[in-house]
């Protein structure tokens, strides 16, 4: 019964390390590469999901402090009742990241398919090979 609560106690790990899990089967296993990039794409987004995740702290607020005047000693901050805003400012960051990446590697499948005709990684390299052969 422990292991069951457990599981269920950290269901959003277990999403992640699923999401996690697709992202490389579709990385290494697959032979076409829009599957390959998108792979790429759910890996990262789940990473992403991880950090934000652990990230967060229930009963938490902003941090703003909302008054800063008079004395120190009236206006001690309880640093306990704030939320960290770092990991998800460098998630934000990570996004754009994920984003550009993204961008980057449609814009050179485009590439590569005029050059070659096909995503499939098999296909490009028996075309490269004819091509070395021949010289």
């Amino acid at each position: 019964m422990d292991t069951i609560q457990f599981i269920i106690g950290k269901f959003n790990y277990w999403v992640y390390v699923v999401l996690m899990m697709i992202g490389f089967y579709a990385m290494i296993a697959k032979r076409n590469l829009v599957k390959k990039v998108v792979g790429m794409n759910i890996f990262q987004t789940a990473i992403i999901l991880f950090f934000i995740s652990t990230s967060s702290k229930m009963g938490a607020t902003i941090p703003i402090i909302q008054s800063g005047h008079g004395d120190a000693a009236d206006h001690a901050v309880n640093v306990a009742q704030y939320a960290n805003p770092l990991p998800h400012v460098l998630m934000l960051t990570a996004i754009v990241v994920m984003v550009g990446t993204f961008g980057v590697a449609l814009a050179l499948l485009i590439r590569i398919y005029r050059e070659y005709r096909t995503f499939e990684e098999d296909e490009i390299y028996e075309t490269l090979e004819v091509m070395r052969l021949k010289k």
